[in-house]
């Protein structure tokens, strides 16, 4: 497994995975549905240069996505993580994986020292992958997420990285 940048010839595994009804559940809705080549076409181009995004790549193919966005003033320490996996490929520890190599990347290649992900309360999965890369459970924000015309409540998890406190 290895994470980088995306390319071109993503946008056919993308337009693929992000069709998926399951892949698209827990994902935020500013992710269209259904999505099309322009979408991906815009993310290969675009959308996927902000903060830390990476493809996941599993023996040459396109498996997911994964990323952290920094926050800004003084929240600028701190970044988001995100992430998601194409149908085929859930269970098999992808995730777990490459949130670890994720966190390796940022480790040596940024000052943030607090990670921190928001997940749907439904998505058991999620939160595993979480807890077992060491996140710990913060806290639920009750009715915080709204897509399709529902309301759930969003767990939070942090993870620090580094054990500076200020410079």
């Amino acid at each position: 497994m290895r994470l980088r940048s995306f390319r071109q010839a993503d946008t056919d595994a993308l337009v693929t995975m992000l069709n998926d009804a399951n892949v698209q559940r827990f994902l935020s809705p500013k992710i269209p549905f259904p999505y099309t080549q322009e979408d991906a076409l815009w993310w290969v181009n675009e959308g996927s240069k902000a903060g830390l995004t990476r493809a996941v790549e599993v023996d040459g193919a396109l498996v997911g996505c994964i990323g952290a966005l920094p926050g800004e003033h003084e929240y600028q320490r701190s970044a988001e993580v995100g992430y998601w996996f194409g149908k085929a490929y859930w269970g098999k520890g992808y995730a777990q994986s490459a949130l670890n190599l994720l966190i390796k990347e940022v480790q040596a290649g940024s000052d943030w020292v607090r990670l921190h992900a928001s997940v749907f309360d439904a998505n058991r999965a999620s939160s595993k992958v979480l807890s077992n890369t060491g996140f710990i459970q913060e806290g639920r924000l009750h009715k915080a997420i709204y897509k399709n015309g529902q309301f759930f409540d969003a767990l939070v998890y942090a993870k620090l990285i580094k054990n500076q406190v200020s410079e």
